[in-house]
């Protein structure tokens, strides 16, 4: 048998079973985690609050470490209530000797990860668990070293050595965030649980090396929240240790602990505890949670603002294939060959301009729908002096998405109703800005390796793309590595919108017919056989992401 991935819990026992080790526990079995339960505090206390904190005396605490280290070694290592600055000292002495082991070239976060939970207080009141030397000792010793830190707002501000709530505002967050990161963790992710009475609307903020933005998700109405903070850092550690990147590990938490929280059950007089459990990340249309928003820049996602589908609606061909081709004379082809919906990607500035033009002059001749994608600048205004026609689009990869500025966002929000958008993912937190954007087309790639673009990305495969479809607020469109027909009728099985051809349609008018007859045929083939079920979890798509 394979042996799961594992981490240390390194935390407060919860008298009550709702959060501390409880709440851990749950969550890395419902990531399929195997999780050890390291007691660095006991607490007494039911659903009313903590009525008492005993930290773990150091010479126990340090014993459990051991015999851990001798037979079951921590890819990541999550810590909650910790309880005495000895506990501290503790963790970060063990830290350091894990990583220790790491190679010169490799990074010592792979080697080992550090989730930083910093339980300073329970949300039910009563004893107190942390004092000035111990958070002075979290700042010294845990955030230099943490790879993710899981501040709700406000023990962001005690660790910032705040005072004023009103410091504690959303407009304020990003600049928490960045004091915070200043001081030494690699990701920070300040989550909003604990804002009460803020809307339907709960957001987070992420800051991590891949992605940054205001992470949104509608609230989960339910007075049973215990140990919600504790679920969402073992989600994201237990994610690290199945091998996703932080940004993605968020993503995956996120998606836990709210459908924790649509699972929370009654138990005692005050509130409940949430409960992970596996196949939390199961489809929306199988009663699973949404997937969040993730915005651009410091702006709130488009879709909380402007809807879900902020642009105008994508409208899936008829035959199942999205042509991509480089220049306008290939939109003429394909046009006349018989594609349904052709995106015109040419990479040079040169001559883009005339490329656009024709291309919107060929596709005005026929029934089809015409994306263009780069110098989208160039495409609106060649769109504008064509009136915006019908089922007109841009398709923009994320490094374009990121590059917009804030004029940029808007020039283009101004025009929503009248284009279609298309934007590129290829990682959880892709999607999910992709879905943040309101977009009215997402693609998902590359589905089979690919040597049309030099790209960092695992193959997505099909399971990843059945996942995909099964989450995506929008229509996908599958691309990357279709060549043959056979390609085509796999992608088919995972019920895309559409999939993405480029070298495997011909460059004449003569062989992209012949391609696209059989290419359809193939689609036609796939949609008669079962549809592919989404897996559990998606899998990792960065290489060496792990662990």
């Amino acid at each position: 048998m394979s042996r799961s991935p594992l981490i240390w819990c390194i935390a407060g026992h919860d008298s009550a079973g709702g959060a501390g080790l409880s709440a851990d526990q749950r969550a890395a079995d419902a990531l399929g985690v195997h999780g050890c339960p390291v007691v660095a505090a006991t607490t007494a206390q039911n659903s009313l609050g903590v009525q008492a904190v005993s930290p773990t005396p150091p010479e126990v605490l340090a014993a459990q470490l051991e015999a851990l280290s001798q037979d079951l070694p921590p890819s990541v290592i999550k810590t909650g209530l910790l309880g005495s600055v000895q506990a501290i000292e503790q963790v970060a002495a063990w830290v350091d000797r894990w990583r220790a082991h790491a190679p010169p070239d490799v990074d010592p976060h792979r080697q080992l990860a550090l989730v930083i939970d910093p339980v300073l207080g329970a949300s039910a009141g009563g004893a107190s668990f942390a004092d000035a030397p111990l958070v002075q000792a979290y700042r010294d010793l845990l955030l230099p070293r943490a790879t993710v830190i899981t501040p709700n707002r406000a023990e962001a501000r005690v660790l910032l050595g705040m005072t004023h709530t009103h410091e504690g505002r959303d407009d304020a967050l990003p600049a928490l965030a960045r004091r915070l990161k200043a001081m030494g963790p690699r990701s920070v992710v300040i989550t909003g649980g604990d804002a009460a009475g803020t809307g339907p609307h709960c957001r987070d903020w992420l800051d991590t090396p891949h992605a940054s933005g205001w992470m949104v998700a509608p609230r989960i109405p339910t007075q049973h929240a215990h140990g919600t903070g504790c679920t969402f850092a073992s989600g994201v550690a237990s994610a690290l240790a199945l091998g996703h990147v932080e940004a993605d590990a968020v993503v995956l938490a996120n998606l836990l602990t709210r459908d924790a929280l649509q699972n929370a059950r009654v138990a005692g007089s005050g509130p409940g505890p949430v409960i992970a459990r596996a196949g939390f990340a199961r489809s929306p249309r199988a009663d699973g949670v949404p997937l969040p928003w993730l915005g651009l820049a410091e702006d709130p996602p488009w879709a909380l603002v402007h809807g879900t589908r902020a642009f105008a609606p994508f409208v899936p061909p008829g035959n199942g294939l999205y042509g991509i081709v480089p220049d306008s004379d290939q939109v003429q082809h394909a046009a006349h060959a018989g594609l349904q919906c052709i995106q015109l990607r040419h990479k040079s500035h040169e001559g883009a301009r005339t490329h656009i033009n024709a291309a919107l002059q060929a596709v005005q001749r026929h029934s089809v729908q015409l994306f263009i994608n780069d110098h989208w600048q160039d495409a609106l205004e060649a769109g504008m002096a064509h009136e915006l026609m019908p089922g007109w689009g841009l398709h923009l990869g994320q490094e374009d998405l990121l590059s917009l500025t804030a004029n940029d966002r808007a020039h283009l929000l101004s025009v929503r109703h009248a284009i279609t958008l298309g934007l590129s993912s290829h990682s959880l937190w892709e999607l999910a800005r992709a879905a943040g954007c309101g977009a009215s087309v997402i693609a998902c790639g590359p589905v089979h390796p690919t040597t049309t673009k030099d790209m960092p990305w695992r193959p997505q495969g099909l399971d990843n793309l059945s996942w995909w479809v099964a989450h995506s607020p929008a229509p996908v469109v599958a691309i990357g590595g279709l060549l043959r027909p056979d390609d085509v009728q796999d992608v088919a099985r995972c019920r895309p919108a559409a999939a993405c051809i480029v070298r495997g349609l011909g460059n004449t008018p003569s062989a992209m017919r012949q391609a696209l007859q059989a290419l359809r045929t193939a689609w036609q083939a796939g949609l008669a056989l079962s549809p592919m079920p989404a897996p559990p979890l998606p899998h990792p798509v960065l290489p060496n992401s792990g662990i």
